[in-house]
């Protein structure tokens, strides 16, 4: 059970990392996307090739229609959130039907992005899967690395 377990966390960070290769430049001034400008490190670090870099930006292109109205939507929740904040008739039932949406739309949103990971993963060759298997395995080792030094520091006392 934990191996499969493992092996989806390491599909789906696959799939954030090929994701965030899509979209390089954009008009937002960070990627144009969703996952900002890392085309050129994974094309460096996997040795895509131009027409990888065409296919998974298509698959990401195809998937703008869909995720947009998503964006737009946890903008809207944000504003709500904020409004609701600085009003003067707080509500935590509002409050908590305002989050109940907003993760309702972060499930969807994680929902697109696993499935075109899966699609750009299989653009891959073996060798680039291997690689990216290293990459996504020293990621998560270094993140282990700085939960377990965050457990270790004492809490500072007053």
């Amino acid at each position: 059970m934990k191996s499969s377990r493992t092996n989806l966390v390491a599909v789906v960070l696959a799939g954030v990392l090929l994701a965030g290769t899509a979209i390089a430049q954009g008009p937002h001034g960070h990627g144009g996307d969703l996952f900002g400008p890392m085309l050129g490190n994974m094309t460096d670090i996997l040795d895509l090739t131009d027409a990888q870099q065409a296919q998974i930006k298509q698959i990401h292109e195809s998937a703008k229609p869909a995720m947009q109205p998503l964006m737009e939507q946890e903008k809207q929740s944000h504003q709500a959130l904020m409004q609701l904040i600085t009003s003067s008739n707080f509500s935590e039932a509002a409050a908590k039907k305002i989050l109940d949406q907003e993760s309702q739309v972060h499930e969807q949103m994680a929902l697109q992005h696993v499935q075109l990971a899966a699609q750009a993963y299989q653009i891959l060759t073996p060798e680039q899967k291997t690689k990216l298997a290293q990459v996504i395995a020293r990621h998560q080792q270094e993140a282990q690395e700085r939960m377990q030094q965050h457990s270790q520091q004492a809490p500072s006392q007053p």
